[in-house]
């Protein structure tokens, strides 16, 4: 019993007025600059890497050396600044949420000042991020609103390069988060290194691409629900664990499907699709009947032309004419279901 390869659609949520159906987007533009809508304005929209470089370097993917290196966000443009000439955008909140984390400490992670939000959405949790902010004027616990200022766009981060007033953004992401016992995994996997924002820290959560999603929202033709954006995403590969009581599984219930011979007769384990970036996107129970081998994390399929169309984060390798999981994909693995 296999589940099919799942493909992007556009996405919207609904509202009744006057009793009538109309469509709502879910998530707003997290500055004034919609420059993305207008016909050839991503260079408007988006900060590239340096002047000398395509726009996409500031986009969500693999888009940074020569396809090698991830980037899991869009930069952001400013459009207002002060006579200094540093960012003064107002940071807006892109959905109806609940603040989960504030990071005032720019010393502390190459996001700078960050903030997390928690939205619920169609019944599925999905976490926005705020980075490089130079002011938080907002706090841990508070319920926002979505267009609701939330800081000020920045310049601040820990690297040792400082982001140029030239291409002062925001970086924005839209995540779901991996594992409940993070910091658990990070202290056992990761000793001697800092862990300085528990659950927030961004090995925690996993990247979908916010561009994707304001494109399919403005796509009048095709509407359809965040539920199914998530379920449509392109496999990269998908494994087998010998798993059964892991956080995502409650977190993301609606993405577990039916197996009638798993539930007559007992989980054993959980076939998981990932997309390129090790989002779980799809996640079949099975019954010890249906697994062969006996490893913990077995590597089940790989599609091939997406591993070549998006190899950034290097989660499977092939030796000949045999696929495996790299040290990186089982590290994922091993993060999802601890």
């Amino acid at each position: 019993m296999k589940f099919p390869l799942f493909r992007r659609f556009a996405l919207a949520s609904f509202f009744f007025t006057a009793g009538k159906l109309v469509a709502q987007s879910p998530f707003l533009f997290p500055t004034a600059n919609h420059a993305l809508y207008e016909v050839g304005g991503e260079l408007k929209f988006l900060a590239p890497t340096s002047p000398d470089r395509s726009w996409t370097t500031g986009s969500f993917g693999c888009v940074r050396t020569d396809g090698w290196q991830m980037h899991e966000g869009l930069d952001i443009r400013s459009l207002q600044h002060d006579k200094r000439g540093e960012p003064t955008d107002p940071v807006m909140a892109t959905a109806n949420g609940t603040v989960a984390y504030v990071n005032t400490k720019a010393g502390l992670s190459n996001y700078g000042k960050y903030v997390v939000i928690r939205h619920i959405i169609e019944g599925v949790e999905i976490y926005s991020l705020y980075a490089h902010l130079s002011d938080v004027s907002t706090a841990v616990g508070k319920n926002v609103h979505g267009g609701e200022t939330i800081a000020t766009m920045g310049r601040t981060s820990n690297t040792s390069e400082r982001i140029g007033k030239e291409r002062a953004h925001v970086h924005f992401e839209l995540n779901l988060l991996e594992n409940d016992n993070f910091s658990a995994w990070f202290k056992k996997n990761l000793p001697g290194e800092r862990n300085d924002h528990g659950l927030w820290n961004g090995q925690n959560l996993d990247g979908l691409d916010p561009r994707e999603i304001f494109l399919a929202e403005h796509n009048p033709t095709k509407k359809l629900s965040l539920l199914t954006f998530l379920r449509s995403q392109t496999e990269l590969c998908r494994v087998l664990v010998r798993a059964t009581n892991f956080s995502y599984l409650k977190r993301y219930a609606p993405l577990v499907l039916k197996n009638p011979k798993a539930e007559k007769e007992g989980v054993a384990g959980y076939e998981i699709a990932l997309n390129y970036n090790a989002v779980p996107f799809a996640l079949m129970p099975r019954a010890a009947s249906e697994i062969k081998g006996a490893g913990k994390i077995q590597l089940f399929s790989v599609n091939e032309a997406e591993y070549h169309a998006n190899p950034c984060r290097r989660l499977v390798i092939q030796h000949g004419s045999r696929w495996q999981l790299t040290e990186k994909g089982l590290r994922e693995i091993e993060l999802l279901v601890y």
